[in-house]
């Protein structure tokens, strides 16, 4: 069976879905259904958000389960908090840095290219 898209295969504009059957009692049930809020997930972002329920919210765990770093993890949580129409608490990141350039800090310390020291260094001063 298919997944439901979410987006348009010929524009990219939101889908509605407009016909329900039910196989068991043949029943065809029509008119415009939303599928809630995590329908505009990616499927990468609801796997995501499986593994986070697994886990119990549990970063930790997460981190052994999908080998991940704490900021990669908490980068795409984020992600699925937004794709949901929340803004994350504190992720704003401090004054002077926008969040592409706090992101990209934490990318390069998640790749290894500076330390957690340089990282936090970069954080706090370009947060005045």
């Amino acid at each position: 069976m298919n997944k439901l898209p979410t987006k348009c295969p010929l524009c990219g504009g939101e889908v509605a879905v407009t016909r329900i059957y039910c196989r068991d009692c043949d029943t065809t049930i029509e008119g415009r259904f939303t599928g809630g809020p995590f329908s505009q997930l990616t499927p990468d972002q609801l796997e995501f958000v499986e593994v986070f329920i697994r886990c119990e919210g549990k970063i930790s765990r997460m981190e052994d389960e999908i080998g991940l770093s704490y900021p990669t993890i908490r980068n795409r949580l984020h992600q699925v908090i937004r794709a949901l129409g929340y803004e994350p608490g504190g992720a704003e990141g401090p004054a002077g840095l926008s969040l592409e350039e706090r992101q990209r800090i934490l990318e390069d310390l998640d790749k290894g290219l500076i330390s957690a020291e340089e990282a936090m260094q970069l954080l706090q001063e370009n947060g005045g």
